[in-house]
């Protein structure tokens, strides 16, 4: 297995992220999902300047995006919107496509359980057509309860996965399993070869070695199903604004380049951005920890 990290937790230049996690030793990146954001020609650039490979994208589903929305031109932007991290990560030569289905942050339905299964069913049909063509796969991702009201286990992405076609796969994140799984090796063993990325973060979102999680137990439940793939860095630090806070100046009190997006997103995950400092201690841990293991 390769370490990868994910860039969506701290708003700085691509250049920024590629520097640090290079001279760590992380092997990947997995870009924001955010296509308008990047020339893929200047990070394709910067990925060999800096040695490292982009593994893939994940879908910010924020504001109007959601496949099962009830309007079909929202449903239609959402699709065209995942088509286009499509396109995106095919231009930096990576390889796959996490997918959230639905709004982050929302958790009441639009409309009849058949008719939301099908809307994600016909959506992600589309997208998996696209991402076929291109050679990339696609990943159904769960995300827990008090994200999203749709697709909070392993065992329903892997219906959905079943359901769009004999290539869409599965991403599993040990932080949301830890919240909605009885038992996650079970779940790891259960999606099996539909496995396409694994998300890692502790149980309390922190970086890998900092909760309770067992990463060994967990890495080797991996390899006993045969993923031979990364291990994809997605720690979400939840800020402590009290005096009990055991990282002192850690919280960014002036964030610069956020969207208000971004922003919102952050806020809702973990309260606020991280100090470039804190960022680095975050990183670094998560790969002190996992690379011993793997």
């Amino acid at each position: 297995m390769k370490l990868a990290i994910h860039n969506w937790m701290r708003a700085e230049s691509i250049e920024e992220t590629l520097a640090r996690i290079s001279f760590i030793g992380y092997d990947y990146i997995e870009i924001q999902g955010e296509p308008s954001m990047y020339d893929t020609t200047e990070v394709r650039s910067l990925l060999k300047k800096y040695n490292v490979k982009c593994y893939g994208s994940v879908t910010l589903m924020l504001e109007q995006r959601n496949i099962l929305a009830k309007d079909p031109a929202q449903r239609a932007m959402s699709v065209q919107y995942v088509k286009d991290i499509i396109t995106m990560v095919k231009e930096l030569e990576g390889k796959m496509v996490s997918v959230v289905p639905a709004t982050v942050g929302k958790i009441v339905p639009d409309g009849r359980p058949d008719e939301e299964w099908q809307w994600a069913i016909d959506g992600l049909q589309e997208c998996y057509a696209h991402a076929e063509s291109a050679g990339i796969k696609i990943g159904i991702e769960p995300i827990n309860r008090f994200e999203t009201y749709f697709i909070n286990r392993g065992a329903q992405a892997l219906a959905l996965a079943q359901a769009v076609g004999p290539n869409c796969g599965v991403c599993l994140d040990i932080f949301h399993m830890n919240i909605e799984e009885e038992n996650l090796y079970e779940t790891i063993r259960q999606c099996g070869d539909r496995l396409v990325n694994f998300h890692v973060a502790d149980n309390n979102r922190f970086a890998p070695g900092m909760g309770h999680l067992d990463w060994a137990r967990a890495i080797a439940t991996l390899r006993e199903v045969g993923y031979d793939e990364v291990l994809s860095v997605e720690f979400c630090a939840p800020l402590d604004r009290t005096p009990a806070n055991p990282h002192p100046d850690s919280i960014e009190t002036d964030p610069i380049g956020l969207s208000p997006e971004q922003k919102k997103f952050l806020e809702d995950h973990g309260s606020s951005a991280v100090t470039e400092e804190f960022y680095r201690f975050l990183t670094e841990k998560s790969y002190e920890t996992l690379k011993a293991l793997i």
